[in-house]
């Protein structure tokens, strides 16, 4: 089937929840995607910062079907040893404490709300109190929802989930103010992803660590986007000089296979009990098996490196097309996780360089966000960035 065929089936049979789509893909190779009339595009998206190893990873895709072949699913009523593997990985890579594994970055955040007021109400004084983040995306469950900090995305859903407190992101008066004897957690994204690419500033969550540290708070980082080396180091925070208390992931972890996870220290994960949490797909042997040859891949294959070189190979090629076109505002992110505010729609910029190839994200309503496989090379960013070119000097 042709894409304007396949786009009249999906406005008959799916549920409405994205806009604008157009182009059906057939197969990928490394950083190229090709549709199913045999157009090839520059992925420059990742499929939202989950393909890391960009398409068809020849290791990843044969331990795929060999587990295949082998066992899919059993469930968490058993040992998984794939499960296992994947959590020592995890934790001897970023701090002491044991992991809980779901099937997305919503549901890693829902998990350590949970944890949180679980451990709120165990070890502390009856906390139950979150403080998020303006401008902050933690996903689209109800808890996920009520802690994200844009109103845009509740409008509709009300009421919210009582107690969550919204604090000025890189303010940190404003999170002071926030935390009164009731705030058990402070949950923030190294990186924001959704409202426009944003960097926490260094002091900021340095102060915000030390706070946590004095009034017995604990810190979780939603790593879901800017996890999993897309910064050029495995962990956003590791940036920052600190240690949370909880980390989420989820998108490139399993390298397309849907899993999530949370990574939560000693403290709190002794506060959890059999029956307290659950997911029935949780880590299963498949899910758990692509995200341990994956995570192997990053950490023995130089990815962590590429993804630092490259993103500043193409940070410097963003900049040169800022210092070209005045209608460029900033370029902004860190590795391979790079946002440009414009003043024009990102999301014609998006349509215009997919039809002429290259697949971008948007990032709010005036950014367009670049989140290529961590393995790609100069070459595909030069292409990107000719392509880019040629769609921004049309621009009128």
């Amino acid at each position: 089937m042709k894409n304007e065929e396949l786009t009249k089936l999906d406005q008959k049979y799916i549920v409405p929840t994205y806009a604008g789509k157009t182009v059906a893909f057939s197969h990928g190779k490394g950083c190229k995607l090709w549709d199913v009339e045999g157009k090839e595009y520059l992925d420059f998206l990742s499929g939202i910062a989950v393909d890391g190893l960009g398409h068809s990873h020849p290791k990843l895709v044969k331990a795929i079907q060999k587990q295949a072949a082998n066992l899919i699913h059993t469930s968490n009523l058993y040992l998984i040893a794939n499960q296992i593997e994947l959590a020592k990985i995890l934790v001897e890579n970023s701090f002491p404490g044991k992991c809980f594994f779901c099937n997305s970055g919503a549901e890693a955040n829902e998990a350590a709300i949970k944890f949180a007021r679980k451990y709120g109400h165990t070890k502390a004084q009856n906390k139950d109190e979150i403080i998020t983040m303006t401008g902050s995306f933690h996903g689209r469950t109800y808890g996920a929802l009520t802690a994200t900090g844009q109103e845009k995305f509740h409008k509709g859903f009300e009421p919210m989930l009582p107690g969550f407190k919204y604090a000025q992101f890189n303010d940190i008066e404003s999170v002071k103010g926030s935390i009164t004897s009731k705030t058990c957690a402070i949950m923030l994204e190294a990186i924001q992803g959704e409202s426009g690419v944003n960097p926490a500033k260094e002091e900021f969550l340095r102060e915000i660590h030390s706070l946590c540290n004095e009034k017995d708070i604990l810190l979780i980082l939603d790593e879901v986007q800017c996890g999993m080396g897309r910064t050029g180091k495995l962990f956003g925070y590791e940036h920052y000089g600190i240690v949370p208390d909880m980390v989420t992931l989820a998108k490139s972890l399993g390298g397309g296979v849907p899993i999530g996870a949370v990574i939560a220290n000693e403290n709190v994960s002794s506060c959890i009990s059999p029956g307290n949490h659950a997911a029935t797909f949780g880590g299963n042997p498949l899910a758990a098996k692509a995200a341990v040859v994956t995570l192997k891949i990053i950490l023995e294959e130089g990815l962590l490196e590429n993804a630092t070189a490259m993103g500043n190979y193409l940070k410097d090629k963003l900049h040169d097309l800022k210092n070209k076109y005045a209608f460029i505002r900033e370029v902004r992110g860190k590795g391979l996780m790079l946002g440009v505010e414009v003043n024009y729609s990102s999301k014609e910029i998006l349509k215009e360089c997919m039809d002429k190839g290259l697949l971008v994200g948007t990032a709010g309503e005036n950014v367009v966000r670049f989140l290529p496989p961590l393995i790609i090379q100069k070459q595909d960013i030069d292409k990107g960035i000719k392509i880019l070119e040629g769609v921004l000097a049309n621009l009128k």
